[in-house]
């Protein structure tokens, strides 16, 4: 996912109103006496977020994988707790929080 132009601009400013035609740069125009961002603090800002995103692309693969709640507490009182960590650990291990 890319972060849009309105994205970075509301991180910046939360009352900004402002609309934005396409992802130009050209196309932008301020309502109601917002203060005008600069190009260049909106994409520092795009690349900001853009990497939050990133590195949390873990997190997501992960969570479409996890069971769902309901069966891992089936898990836990089936089998407990320690079968349950295997469980969670294969999908951990697969989409590991940090890579080096």
């Amino acid at each position: 996912m890319a972060i849009d132009i309105i994205t970075a601009i509301k991180a910046i400013n939360p009352n900004a109103k402002v609309s934005v035609s396409d992802e130009s740069f050209e196309q932008i125009t301020w309502h109601n006496g917002t203060t005008v961002i600069s190009k260049s603090n909106i994409e520092a800002k795009q690349a900001e977020l853009q990497t939050a995103y990133n590195a949390k692309e873990y997190q997501r693969k992960r969570a479409i994988e996890y069971p769902s709640i309901a069966d891992q507490l089936d898990k836990i009182y089936h089998s407990g707790i320690d079968e349950w960590k295997k469980v969670i650990k294969t999908t951990k291990d697969k989409y590991p929080k940090w890579v080096i």
